[in-house]
């Protein structure tokens, strides 16, 4: 089941091989600021994210088979990935990126809102990780997520719907 996007200017649409390109320049501006300081030349730094693209994509492909992997569209144009993970205990958000022009201006927190609204329909977990340096850290907080785990460079973040105990959670797989 995917979310019905609230604004009828925003829809979802699963991705196809034919998207490859595309989601190659969302992933590559999620490092741009990374790429910035590396001192490559730009083929050098496209063959490196084009290598750190496909072992993403193929990782994602595999370790999440019955998610849902969409693109983001603005208008009938691509502006972003979405990729949700929707398990019988929770809703795992793999991962969620907008092309730098779209981003800033709410349509990511609309996003996650939809999410949230569906786990709370569900009486689901919504869980997220999170790179410790992403600046989208402040809105998943100001949603009302909160970090339950440290993994290496990423936070493991989870959001809980009202009306859900401990020992729903619990039983959800949270250990508390």
């Amino acid at each position: 089941m995917r979310p019905q996007l609230q604004t009828t200017r925003t829809t979802l649409r699963p991705i196809t091989p034919g998207d490859d390109e595309f989601l190659l320049r969302v992933y590559a501006s999620t490092r741009a600021d990374e790429m910035a300081v590396v001192p490559w030349s730009e083929d050098e730094k496209e063959d490196f994210l084009r290598f750190q693209f496909d072992a993403q994509h193929k990782y994602y492909q595999e370790h999440f088979p019955r998610a849902a992997f969409d693109l983001i569209l603005l208008d009938g144009e691509p502006i972003g990935r979405l990729y949700v993970d929707r398990r019988d205990d929770e809703i795992r958000l793999i991962d969620i990126a907008l092309l730098p022009e779209s981003r800033g201006g709410g349509l990511g927190g609309a996003i996650m809102r939809e999410i949230l609204a569906e786990g709370e329909a569900a009486g689901k977990l919504v869980r997220i990780h999170v790179e410790q340096n992403n600046p989208a850290l402040k809105l998943y907080r100001r949603l009302g997520f909160e970090q339950i785990e440290e993994q290496g460079v990423y936070y493991l973040m989870e959001w809980t719907p009202p009306g859900i105990t401990q020992e729903d959670e619990t039983v959800a797989g949270k250990a508390v």
